[in-house]
Order: structure tokens, then sequence, then C-alpha cells
């Protein structure tokens, strides 16, 4: 594969595809495709090169099995490894508080705690520009990213809300509080969301589908609010439950 081939699949509907095989893949890390994460199978030689540069630039390497790789490869020989493109570039989230900053409004963010469907993080995603909120944070591990299915199920969203994606989700949180901006968990043992005011600086965290926010976030969080349940199933889809809190957001905050 050319390296002209190679960053045209990044380029393109700025969308992306998966680069298959090791020096495709060298070659692109080298010439600073926007690559999310590598997955690989295997140690030394080319793949230990691969590891290496990968971790120079911050990209993830998850390591994975011959099926995975020969899904993401589509056919194509990977020789024990894939890049999977990103749709969109990572901003810090330093740059997300400078949103409201420049706009003059209190910070209105997302964090998606461990979100690993690319369907519920894309809906989020679009959810989170129609109510026009500053940003979303995401952490690197155990996490969906900005790949070709985030990008269509936010139906281009992604393209222009600012997400950050972060080592360390605990440690974000606290500089988001130093920045003055209260955290929002969402919770069955929360108050009850209509009862909530939500017209401050504030970050609104969306936990995991099965689990949702994990034990070490909600001691962080300083408010825990839940949406009212009446009939025999007890939680809603991780974007759905979101899109119902962000709008309560933005109804508040049309009204102060």
């Amino acid at each position: 594969m050319s390296l002209v081939r190679i960053m045209n699949n990044y380029s393109k509907n700025n969308q992306s595809e998966n680069i298959a095989g090791r020096n495709p893949v060298i070659e692109a890390l080298k010439s600073g495709a926007n690559i999310d994460t590598i997955y690989i199978d295997g140690n030394g030689g080319s793949l230990s090169l691969i590891r290496r540069l990968a971790k120079d630039r911050g990209i993830v390497v998850k390591d994975t099995q011959e099926k995975k790789l020969s899904q993401l490869a589509g056919g194509e020989s990977h020789q024990g490894v894939v890049a999977v493109g990103a749709c969109g570039e990572y901003v810090t989230v330093e740059e997300i508080l400078e949103v409201s900053q420049k706009k003059g409004t209190k910070p209105f963010i997302i964090i998606c705690d461990e979100i690993e469907d690319p369907h519920n993080l894309g809906a989020i995603i679009r959810t989170a520009e129609t109510v026009g909120a500053d940003g979303v944070i995401i952490p690197k591990r155990r996490s969906a990213s900005l790949n070709t299915t985030v990008y269509r199920t936010s139906a281009g969203a992604v393209s222009y809300v600012p997400v950050a994606r972060v080592s360390n989700l605990a440690s974000c949180i606290d500089t988001l509080k130093e920045n003055g901006v209260w955290i929002y968990g969402t919770d069955a043992n929360g108050t009850d969301y209509c009862k909530t005011d939500f017209t401050g600086s504030l970050a609104l965290i969306i936990g995991s589908e099965g689990f949702g926010i994990s034990h070490l976030i909600q001691k962080k969080c300083d408010f825990m609010v839940k949406l009212p349940m009446f009939g025999q199933i007890n939680s809603l889809n991780a974007s759905v439950a979101g899109g119902i809190f962000m709008y309560e957001i933005l109804r508040q905050r049309r009204l102060s």
C-alpha cells in the first residue's frame, strides 16, 4: 500500500479505513496519519517497532487475536497488526474549557465513563452537538473511540464537537473541579433529575451500558441524579438516558 493511499484513507469524507500489515502500519505511523488504535498480536521484530512508534505518538495499542485482526483487515493480509484510523482529532481538556470561555457561557461538558459501544458514543456526541455542549471527554482505556462507526452514528457531529481522550478520568475530573466545574453523575439512587439545578458550570457523567459509573468515579461526583422509572425495565440505553439529561440541562439554561 503506497503512502499516498494511506493518507487518502484518512482524509476521504472525514472518515477512515483500517490499515493492515506491518509495513503499511509503520509508514502510517511515521507519516503522522490520524491513527486511533492499533490492534496487534505478538512481539518482536517489526511488531516491537510498531509498539514503540505508537507509544511515542500516544496511540493506544491493544493486544488481540487472529480472529479480531482478520475481521478488522477485511480480507487483507494483516501480518499480526491492524491500525484503525480516527475520524477526528482529539483535543485537550483545557481546550474544551476554553470553549465556554470564548462563548461567555458556563461550562457544559459530557463525560463518558467506559462507553464501549461505538453506536452509543456516536449517539451521545450527536446529542451533545444539538444541545450546544462544549465537548465530550472519554477515557483511553475501556471506551469506544473516534472510529468510522462513531462518525456515522454521530451523523457527522464529531466534526463539530471537541472530544478529549484522557489516560486518567479521575484526574481529569479533579482538573475540571479546579476550574469551577460541578460534577453530576447518573445513577438509579440519585436525586430526580427534574428536581436538580443544572444551571451552573457542570460536567455530566454518563456511565457504561452494563455497569453504570465506576465506583471510583462515583466518589468524584458532587451530585448524583436519576431518571424516574415506572415500567418493568429499570434502565435505559446509555445514549437515550444521556439525551434526556442533556435536554433537561438545555431547558433549564434557556429559562435561567
